[in-house]
């Protein structure tokens, strides 16, 4: 089935569409995390090795001039005697005092407030690291970390918890990074070491951008399931109109025959009838049955793929416009039914069905004419390698924004219709013939034209 396909078509690609999502979002995040990752190692080296060079800072952070100025205070108190020097008092003296004190309370500019306030006191990243001594193993100092700042002052019981929470994301941490060991000397004490070792793990954004593409692919698969689920309620709701329009079709198509059956064996119980009457409701009973014959040919053919014969689609046609043309007087004596098809016309095509097509169309076209006048015209001519039969009709036609459902299965125009007779047309064109049914014209007020394109035969 050629809807079938198409509704396949469009699930295989919505699921290689999302697949593709998916995939290239988690190889950006890929991306991006490693990008992240290499910028957070930089960040805890140079985190380390400002803790290596915090005790030099810190003794370099000395003001390099205390003895001198301490000189200068001694020097100031002892020329300041009860005499007092020329010049100098004592409130004076005083003041330089104080001003030395001050002098000696400054420390120089060194690189001690730069590793402070840059590099050790900010946490922009939130990295949770761990210091560890490299000699036992024991957590010295960290960060990120959800404990207390320092075990000092806690219970036992409650440090001990601590320190076997910190030691297991040691393990965790060295498990995604290797530690960075550091070494810490003070200037001055000889022989004086300490080793230590950072461990660290991914900060919450990382963890967090991990995560993205699944999430993505949740959202794009629950887009896939609701399409899905929406794609099958349409299908299975165009199937159940398909089946009560066949349905219907079967009953219309049955009941004409049938009518016209029980209508003519009425005339033959007559006992007055004489032989010439009985011989028209012979023939006409045979006509009917004719008709019911080929009825349940086309139902029989619709269910399987029908064999196709190279026949003249002037016979074809002309059969069908015959036996629409004596139901004309049903429809007002002002319609008239024109037909021109180029006897030289062949193509391979199922006579039954597409009988059935031509039928619908011009039934179509009967219905849509209002006030009991009207033209319809059938053409059919050769273009290139194709066939084109036009049905055009003077009928009330159909508004733009209505050609996209004019073939969908129960969409109709008609107070009593049920929307069948296009779509079966378009399918038996489309999936039996290998052709297409379009309509190519139509104006509210001007009427309509459908178009079928079949191959000629070769």
């Amino acid at each position: 089935m050629k809807a079938y396909r198409i509704s396949t078509k469009l699930k295989i690609g919505l699921i290689a569409f999302a697949s593709l999502i998916a995939v290239a979002s988690l190889a950006y995040t890929n991306y991006l995390v490693d990008r992240l990752k290499d910028r957070e190692q930089s960040v805890v080296r140079l985190w380390a090795s400002a803790l290596e060079q915090l005790p030099k800072a810190q003794q370099q952070s000395l003001n390099p001039y205390q003895q001198e100025l301490a000189a200068l205070e001694a020097f100031v108190r002892a020329m300041t005697g009860s005499a007092g020097i020329a010049g100098l008092d004592s409130a004076t003296a005083s003041v330089y005092v104080d001003a030395i004190r001050w002098a000696q309370g400054m420390p120089p500019a060194s690189e001690l407030s730069f590793i402070m306030d840059d590099i050790l006191v900010p946490n922009a990243f939130d990295i949770p690291a761990i210091v560890t001594d490299s000699r036992t193993g024991e957590p010295l100092s960290w960060r990120n970390i959800d404990a207390p700042a320092s075990l000092r002052g806690i219970g036992s019981n409650d440090s001990l918890r601590y320190v076997e929470r910190l030691n297991a994301l040691v393990d965790r941490m060295d498990r995604t990074y290797a530690a960075v060991p550091i070494e810490i000397t003070f200037p001055g004490l000889t022989g004086v070491r300490l080793e230590q070792q950072v461990h660290y793990g991914e900060s919450p954004l990382v963890s967090e951008l991990r995560w993205y593409p699944y999430v993505q692919f949740a959202f794009v698969g629950l887009f896939i399931l609701v399409g899905y689920l929406g794609f099958s309620y349409v299908r299975r709701s165009e199937q159940s109109s398909l089946w009560v329009g066949m349905a219907k079709e079967a009953a219309h198509q049955l009941g004409t025959p049938i009518s016209s059956l029980m209508g003519w064996l009425e005339i033959l119980r007559a006992d007055d009838l004489d032989l010439n009457r009985r011989l028209e409701a012979v023939e006409e009973i045979d006509k009917d049955v004719e008709r019911l014959t080929r009825v349940a040919s086309r139902f029989s053919d619709i269910g399987s793929m029908p064999r196709l014969s190279v026949q003249s689609v002037e016979s074809v046609v002309s059969n069908t416009v015959d036996y629409i043309r004596r139901r004309l007087p049903s429809h007002g004596s002002q319609v008239v039914l024109e037909s021109k098809v180029d006897p030289s016309l062949r193509a391979p095509v199922n006579v039954e069905l597409f009988e059935w097509v031509i039928e619908n169309l011009l039934k179509n076209s009967l219905d849509a004419i209002e006030g009991g006048s009207g033209r319809i015209s059938l053409t059919a001519s050769r273009d290139g390698d194709r066939i084109q039969i036009d049905v055009s009709d003077t009928g009330k036609g159909i508004d733009r924004r209505e050609w996209k459902n004019v073939f969908r299965p129960g969409y109709s125009t008609k107070k009593r219709g049920w929307g069948l007779g296009l779509s079966l047309a378009k399918r038996i064109v489309e999936d039996y013939h290998g052709g297409t049914l379009t309509l190519v014209q139509s104006r509210p007020g001007h009427g309509s034209t459908f178009r079928i394109e079949i191959p000629t035969a070769s």
